[in-house]
């Protein structure tokens, strides 16, 4: 389960509304019968249109200046082992976003009114999408791009000598185009993988546009605070505030883990993560514990999550581990970061 959230982001003053945010949410639905497509839900509706999410997320703003983003987006995106486990995508990822956006609102340490947030305190709206392509941040579009390099050389080489600007000779370029298409070390359905690529798979995931601004619009509640769970004295009172991010990632994969009674393990835990990153000693060792069928599964995700394919065959896990170790930790570290807003 990889869980992003991220500030609205568009430019150096933020918008003024969220219609580019949601116009970007609806990209799947272009071309498609109303009956296929996937609308918004939020906590207590379904089939909520594009157009009230717009009109909902920018009439909460009050108060909220230029530099200050309008909203939040939260993106949930199960791994495929736990696709495995739905038995109806569409409304299963629904109830689980009900059910993490409780998540979401325990684990600010806020009061209004002196009472704990509740769910009916937060405005949201989310989205089901199904695809999902290659971009250029991927470790497959990365470790191809020296190849994607020399075709598209060999490709203007080609151009030139049908313009008679250069000689050369055309079947042995493209002979050498095909080599390299093949030599290129990430392959989907036979093809070198290519930015803009539709990912092959289930490839189901969540999209949560939430105001910043609580559902009254008086209260901002920023799970971008740069403070965890703390009080702080103010004009003579103790005032609670901040987000616990590792709080909420953690009780997310528990929410999912009872909703669906999914068998975690050790290498998909947000915690496994954090501690390859902060502590990769302390991660290599709990990975060795493991029971033995338990490794075994956790050597075979940590080599299904885009990692560059070993060369040869190791003799051992452990000659797995060390040769995937320092790849795997770069992206572990993109990963957290991008998930949990610098922790």
């Amino acid at each position: 389960m990889y869980i992003t959230i991220t500030a609205q982001k568009l430019g150096g003053n933020y918008s003024q509304s969220s219609a580019d945010f949601v116009d970007y949410l609806e990209k799947e639905n272009e071309g498609l019968e109303q009956r296929d497509m996937e609308l918004f839900f939020n906590q207590y509706g379904n089939e909520i249109s594009a157009e009230e999410v717009v009109k909902e997320i920018d009439g909460n703003t009050t108060k909220l200046k230029k530099k200050e983003p309008k909203f939040y987006s939260i993106t949930v995106s199960p791994s495929k082992y736990e696709l495995k486990r739905l038995q109806n995508n569409r409304e299963d990822l629904k109830t689980y976003t009900r059910e993490i956006m409780k998540d979401y609102v325990a684990s600010f340490n806020r009061e209004i009114n002196g009472r704990p947030i509740t769910i009916d305190d937060i405005k949201y709206y989310a989205k089901i999408e199904h695809q999902r392509t290659f971009k250029g941040t991927d470790i497959q579009i990365k470790e191809n791009q020296p190849f994607a390099t020399k075709i598209l050389q060999l490709k203007n080489d080609i151009r030139k000598i049908e313009s008679g600007t250069i000689e050369g000779n055309i079947k042995h370029k493209e002979k050498e185009i095909a080599k390299l298409e093949k030599q290129a070390p990430h392959q989907q359905s036979g093809k070198r993988i290519v930015q803009g690529m539709a990912k092959d798979g289930n490839q189901s995931h969540i999209h949560i546009i939430v105001s910043r601004k609580d559902a009254s619009n008086s209260v901002s509640l920023s799970p971008g605070s740069k403070h965890k769970a703390s009080e702080v004295e103010m004009h003579g009172k103790n005032v609670k505030r901040g987000f616990d991010r590792d709080k909420f990632f953690e009780k997310a994969e528990k929410t999912f883990d009872k909703t669906f009674g999914y068998k975690r393990n050790f290498a998909e835990t947000y915690k496994a993560r954090k501690d390859f990153v902060k502590n990769p000693n302390l991660y290599f060792a709990a990975l060795m514990k493991l029971p033995a069928n338990e490794k075994a599964l956790a050597f075979k995700m940590i080599t299904k999550i885009g990692l560059p394919i070993i060369p040869s065959i190791p003799v051992s896990q452990a000659q797995i581990a060390l040769r995937v170790f320092k790849r795997l930790r770069r992206g572990a570290e993109v990963a957290i970061k991008s998930s949990s807003i610098g922790i």
